[in-house]
């Protein structure tokens, strides 16, 4: 992909044709290389949530293989569930997870998803923000696969594909860099 696009400076817009081709050559590797998920089928946001906390430091083998994904819906299959479920219950349903302070927030967030939404998770990218333990990745991740928002959701992959595409100076691990490719993202 990188022989067939010809790099640019980050801030340069991306022409109209070399960004139908990149479209292009990501989808072809995708249809060829992709895996197909079950948080890839579903627009619910809350499925969609479950998989961005687990796999925050997480293996997706051991999301999937391990069947923590599967057994946490059957659990706490939406936010209400979630919600009421006692912090004690939802640490041991994420046991083995790790980092559960993922969980605690994921909990919180139901909560406040119950209390200040109505139990509908909200479509705008600030509110999904503000919720706890949620930061600019999950929320675009979110707001992109659940509501089809045109919105940034810059991961490490991603990351790594603009650095290499738009010769990006800056070192990608580092917040300076992040903050750059964060707002070329965000057009």
């Amino acid at each position: 992909m990188a022989q067939q696009l010809k790099a640019l400076k980050c801030e340069d817009p991306l022409p109209l044709s070399q960004s139908e081709r990149l479209n292009s050559a990501l989808i072809s590797w995708f249809e060829e290389f992709g895996k197909d998920y079950p948080w890839r089928s579903t627009n619910d946001p809350y499925e969609i949530l479950v998989s961005e906390m687990m796999l925050q430091q997480t293996q997706v083998s051991t999301v999937l293989d391990r069947g923590y994904y599967r057994k946490w819906l059957e659990r706490f299959p939406d936010f209400e569930a979630l919600s009421y479920a006692a912090e004690e219950e939802v640490l041991k349903a994420w046991e083995g997870l790790g980092y559960y302070s993922r969980a605690r927030n994921f909990h919180k967030a139901a909560i406040a998803v119950m209390k200040d939404f109505g139990g509908v998770f909200p479509s705008d990218l600030s509110l999904i923000e503000d919720l706890p333990g949620i930061g600019q990745y999950t929320a675009g991740a979110v707001a992109s696969f659940a509501f089809n928002a045109a919105v940034p959701a810059v991961d490490a992959n991603i990351a790594r594909v603009l650095a290499r595409l738009f010769e990006f100076k800056e070192r990608i691990d580092t917040s300076s860099g992040q903050k750059q490719l964060w707002e070329w993202a965000s057009g």
